[in-house]
């Protein structure tokens, strides 16, 4: 069966070392199809989903092999355009594809992309903004077919910051004719580091402070060998399992730039912490300060795939805590489950209010990626075994998450 069980009630103690990035993986995957030569990716980590875009770029006629963490790409005589439906059904990360596809071959087919159900996300501002580079858009059935004579670097002002659509834009922009100037950017760490893994290969990017890039577009990139950077998230959530149970842990090459936000609330909640030559040294015996108001923001602010593990952990500290959803509608539904466990949450349209109290063992199911994950942190401080189904959803972001947390003291196992 594909479900967790969870002996709840134990301290974790130890030290885990952080894996490669899943938001900072794919989009280096995607870009590997601008290049001609081979791509090596060092510290990629061994998730579903990056296998799933494998699987994808294999399906497009490239070459591609992982072994040890190590991701190895060659797109050098890709041929096909259309992106296999079995694989881009399951992750909405294939989207990004539509960019480089565009870019390197001048025409893409892609079934409407899969992934977690936490919201509609449109994909409006990638489609308005390839079409002003030169696409041309047309449904069908199951998805979109987009064309071009040859994008053209132009201005483009996003409306609305979103992640997806910048690094869409940015791959198509790499090998368009001219100058491509974007605004409004996103500048999450995982835009940035696409960014530095695209000048590696020859592309001509700049970036600016005030949420500007700049794409002078070039004739092909050539090979890149590149390490993929800690996976912040993955921190995040090993540091709300070191608070959900009061317990000091050592998470070994977490990205200290990117955590500043996730830190922060951290202290609020009565968490210290030491960085140790490359270590986060957590201490979380007095976690047990409710949090008044936190809402989730585009980078820098505190990001919205640690607002359920964040919520679990306020379900077990006692007092009022209150949690705003500004990027996706639908990110509460892991309350529902929580709920199962006596968590006492009351969900008003984006805003959820957390009564902590004692937790107990129940029988759960993920229902996406994030909120299975702090499914398994409540299980963790329950009184009693729970058992979190569907965990399928877990592994498409986190390698191992029983392997991890059992490393630090955790009694699970994977059944």
């Amino acid at each position: 069966m594909n479900q967790i069980r969870i002996e709840g009630f134990h301290r974790l103690n130890g030290e885990v070392r952080i894996q490669g990035s899943k938001n900072a993986a794919l989009p280096m995957m995607a870009a590997a199809v601008l290049c001609k030569g081979e791509v090596i990716l060092h510290h990629c980590p061994d998730i579903t989903d990056v296998h799933l875009m494998k699987e994808i770029i294999k399906g497009l006629g490239g070459k591609a092999f992982y072994k040890n963490h190590t991701m190895y790409l060659d797109c050098t005589k890709i041929e096909r355009t259309t992106i296999p439906k079995k694989e881009a059904e399951k992750m909405r990360s294939s989207i990004v594809l539509m960019g480089s596809l565009l870019g390197r071959k001048k025409e893409v087919c892609i079934p409407w992309p899969g992934g977690c159900v936490i919201g509609k996300r449109p994909i409006d501002l990638h489609l308005s903004a390839l079409e002003k580079m030169g696409a041309e858009f047309t449904e069908e059935d199951r998805g979109l077919k987009g064309k071009t004579e040859g994008l053209k670097g132009t201005r483009i002002v996003f409306p609305k910051i979103s992640v997806g659509a910048t690094q869409n834009v940015i791959l198509a922009s790499v090998l368009a004719k001219g100058t491509t100037i974007l605004e409004n950017c996103a500048c999450e760490p995982e835009v940035q580091w696409l960014c530095r893994f695209l000048r590696k290969g020859g592309a001509k990017i700049k970036e600016t402070k005030n949420r500007m890039i700049e794409i002078e577009g070039i004739k092909s990139l050539h090979a890149v060998e590149y390490e993929v950077p800690p996976d912040r998230i993955v921190a995040g959530t090993y540091l709300c399992a070191s608070a959900i149970t009061r317990s000091n842990i050592c998470l070994v090459g977490a990205p200290k730039d990117e955590m500043k936000a996730i830190l922060s609330l951290y202290q609020k909640m009565g968490g210290q912490y030491e960085w140790i030559g490359g270590k986060l040294s957590l201490c979380s015996q007095e976690v047990n300060v409710p949090v008044l108001c936190q809402k989730t923001e585009v980078y820098p602010g505190f990001p919205t795939d640690l607002q359920s593990p964040v919520l679990a952990v306020l379900s077990g500290i006692k007092g009022k805590s209150c949690l705003i959803e500004t990027i996706f509608e639908n990110r509460f539904r892991v309350a529902g489950e929580l709920k199962k466990m006596g968590a006492n949450i009351r969900i008003d349209g984006a805003k959820a209010e957390i009564y902590g109290g004692k937790l107990h063992g129940a029988e759960v199911e993920a229902q996406e990626l994030r909120g299975g994950a702090a499914l398994v942190l409540a299980g963790l401080a329950a009184k009693g075994v729970t058992t979190v189904k569907n965990i399928e959803y877990i592994e498409r972001g986190y390698e191992d998450i029983c392997r991890d947390l059992s490393q630090l003291g955790a009694v699970m196992e994977r059944k």
